[in-house]
């Protein structure tokens, strides 16, 4: 089926020939249509499907020719990255069009978000937390909103942010079309989109989630101290041309990227606490091709679109299921191929093994050869949580000895000093009355 088959704006089907889409993948053959036609939507859909063209490309249409200067459309999002990546999709895709957008996250400052709600700009990508932030204020006006979008609705579950989902709810209008897109389907979604949507069309449900078909994934089992000599290895025989790296921890990615800038090889980080301008930096940095290698914590998982991505490394096996499916899904999108790879320590084997149930297939073992796989490494990536905090309580313990030892020769020292007197006390003082 042809684009052009979704009745789609003549604006936005030069926009889409122009970006190389041939033909709508199938959830934006399914979803455009009813969404097209103002249906409440419902959509379980893989990540790399193409699910956020899927409801831009319908909201963009519905807004061509109507008035300027009130909000009308609004995405809600889980992170920063997502927000920002929607907000470029939307500026591709109605380049064509007087469609306006803006995004409101966090990290950054107020001021050009606060004008993008008084200019009254078409479509408004927003994180909840941020949103709820402007609405404290009477310029922070959404009562024209007839287009809610959810998407990562099962993420933004997942990090807390259902009570403000429902006091974003208040701030705008009952009468609207509301889409909900998530990559899974957990009860918890089906319970709130039951409250939120009217009649929708459901698509793909219950789809089972696993890996978009053109990723090729595979596991290099490693001692736990010897995934970071082999991640190295991997990028200076160019068996990873550039890489998205996920870690466990934020302190494990650091670590990493300081090894992997150590070897010469260009390296970011991406994590909760990276300033908003050293994560916007990274990320772009990354897409242009100044560093080789991205090393994320999972806030990125559902954040980063990087075309024609090669390989992401788990470089720490994720705990629940879905996280897997989202990392690897960084690659192989809008249906282009990829490699995902997962270092596997032995104490990581039980949760590979529910990955492995999850996606319904064992995931085949490889080795790279010439490497000493019983090799002892120069150093810890990581010093282990027990061992940091032993240390911090030893440091804390020696300065307070220290502030008590200094205190204790304070006096002393005082005392010793020549023509220093100790000072008389009230009742007991010597001297003349002055007259």
């Amino acid at each position: 089926m042809p684009f052009s088959a979704l009745k789609l704006h003549p604006a936005l089907l030069k926009a889409v020939r122009e970006l190389g889409f041939a033909r709508p993948t199938p959830i934006q053959a399914d979803a455009i249509p009813p969404a097209v036609a103002g249906r409440d939507v419902l959509a379980c859909a893989m990540t790399g499907s193409g699910k956020t063209a899927a409801f831009l490309l319908p909201i963009i249409h519905s807004l061509i020719d109507r008035p300027r200067r009130t909000t009308r459309a609004l995405v809600l999002t889980p992170t920063r990255e997502l927000a920002a990546q929607i907000l470029e999709d939307l500026n591709a895709l109605a380049v064509h069009t007087p469609v306006t957008g803006a995004s409101v996250y966090g990290g950054v400052g107020m001021g050009p978000q606060e004008h993008a709600f008084r200019s009254g700009v078409d479509v408004i990508v927003a994180t909840p937390g941020r949103l709820l932030d402007h609405f404290r204020s009477a310029y922070a006006k959404l009562d024209g909103i007839e287009h809610l979008v959810l998407d990562e609705a099962d993420r933004m579950l997942d990090m807390g942010f259902l009570p403000d989902i429902r006091r974003v709810l208040r701030h705008i209008p009952a009468r609207r079309q509301t889409m909900f897109f998530s990559a899974t389907m957990p009860p918890p979604i089906g319970k709130l989109a039951s409250e939120m949507l009217k009649n929708p069309a459901m698509i793909n449900q219950q789809r089972q989630a696993a890996p978009a078909v053109g990723i090729a994934q595979a596991v290099y089992p490693v001692p736990q101290d010897l995934k970071g000599p082999l991640l190295v290895q991997l990028l200076e025989r160019n068996i990873l041309r550039e890489a998205l790296v996920f870690t466990r921890t934020k302190h494990r990615a650091n670590r990493l990227a300081d090894l992997l800038v150590r070897y010469r090889l260009n390296a970011a980080r991406i994590h909760g606490n990276r300033s908003q301008g050293q994560r916007t930096e990274a990320l772009a940095g990354f897409k242009s091709g100044k560093y080789r290698v991205l090393v994320a914590t999972d806030i990125a998982a559902r954040g980063i679109d990087v075309e024609a991505l090669s390989h992401v490394v788990n470089f720490d096996v994720p705990v629940a299921p879905d996280d897997y499916i989202h990392r690897v899904g960084r690659t192989g999108r809008a249906e282009l191929t990829g490699d995902a790879f997962t270092f596997v320590a032995p104490e990581e084997e039980g949760d590979l093994q529910a990955i492995e149930r999850a996606i319904g297939k064992a995931l085949p073992r490889v080795t790279l050869p010439d490497f000493d796989y019983r090799a002892r490494p120069r150093a810890r990536l990581e010093i282990p949580l027990a061992e940091r905090i032993a240390a911090i309580q030893t440091r804390k313990a020696e300065e307070r000895t220290r502030a008590k030892a200094k205190a204790a020769r304070r006096p002393a020292h005082r005392e010793g000093q020549p023509g220093v007197a100790a000072r008389p006390s009230a009742g007991r003082r010597t001297g003349r009355r002055r007259p």
